[in-house]
């Protein structure tokens, strides 16, 4: 059995690649301080640039969950995400309401994709 980690720290490890399973940390926005939409941008680009360091991409995702700091942002969220998913890859998907680890942060993701 072999488990890559990347990136690794204390606390977590921004990628775990198992058995052609990549497994990414919950990643938040470049800047905290931008609106629902910029964050929901940057966090998505996020994303890609570690589904790519770990040989997959927005097309592989199998499984999203989403947590908002407030469910009012689930619509705007959602209009960046819609654009962003690839038609006919929507991964299976979970979006929550949730308090994020530092309160400026208004969105968090956590993907878990197939290696291309």
């Amino acid at each position: 059995m072999s488990i890559t980690r990347l990136d690794v720290g204390t606390r977590m490890s921004s990628i775990v690649i198992h058995q052609g399973t990549v497994y990414l940390c919950g990643q938040v926005a470049k800047d905290k301080y931008q609106d629902i939409t910029e964050q929901t941008v940057t966090m998505l680009e996020e994303v890609d640039t570690l589904l790519a360091q770990a040989g997959s991409s927005r097309e592989h995702i199998l499984s999203a969950t989403i947590y908002l700091k407030d469910m009012g942002d689930y619509d705007a969220m959602n209009a960046v995400w819609d654009a962003w998913v690839p038609k006919g890859h929507a991964p299976a998907r979970a979006c929550v309401q949730a308090a994020i680890a530092e309160p400026e942060y208004l969105v968090e993701v956590s993907v878990i994709a197939a290696i291309q």
